[in-house]
């Protein structure tokens, strides 16, 4: 009698365990358990989204630049960017643009970028960006064509919600 009592109880038990289960799978305490389970090999939702802002942020701007207008473009930098390219310090993007990169681009009859690969890694409010990429430019006088091999290492930093370029840092040779 004591071993069958024991036996009941026994079944009584493990039947309710697995009904407790069955009403905790496909809710909400399920979903909870099956995040805190796996959060470690699951993605970041707001660091994929960050991701592509800052892409969006550097596509914008070499648009431009294959564009050969650069018009406007000074708000993807901070006012106080420090722009450095192929061993040079450039100043901020303002001084970079107006001695710098509107006089080259009016040699420019095209610029195309092709190759184009980025990287992103995201710490906080700041972004670090490495862009490689090939880039043919046609001259507008002759039409002589040169290609260069190029990268690019920026750091962004995120102020009021938009991802801004702080420090960009170019390099090229002929291919």
């Amino acid at each position: 009698m004591k071993n069958t009592l024991l036996f009941i109880l026994f079944i009584v038990s493990a039947s309710a365990h697995s009904v407790a289960q069955s009403k905790e799978t496909g809710t909400d305490r399920d979903a909870i358990k099956q995040y805190m389970n796996n959060k470690d090999t699951m993605p970041d939702l707001r660091q994929a989204k960050n991701i592509e802002l800052v892409k969006n942020v550097l596509k914008r701007y070499n648009n431009a630049v294959e564009a050969l207008d650069v018009t406007g473009t000074e708000r993807f930098f901070t006012a106080e960017s420090d722009i450095y390219e192929n061993g040079n310090s450039e100043g901020n993007y303002i001084h970079y643009l107006e001695h710098h990169l509107v006089p080259e681009l009016k040699e420019f009859k095209s610029f195309a970028f092709n190759d184009y690969k980025v990287e992103i890694q995201i710490d906080g409010n700041y972004a670090f960006a490495a862009e490689t990429y090939n880039y043919v430019v046609v001259f507008a006088k002759d039409n002589t064509e040169i290609k260069y091999k190029g990268v690019t290492t920026s750091i962004l930093r995120k102020a009021k919600g938009e991802w801004k370029i702080s420090v960009s840092h170019n390099s090229s040779r002929k291919q």
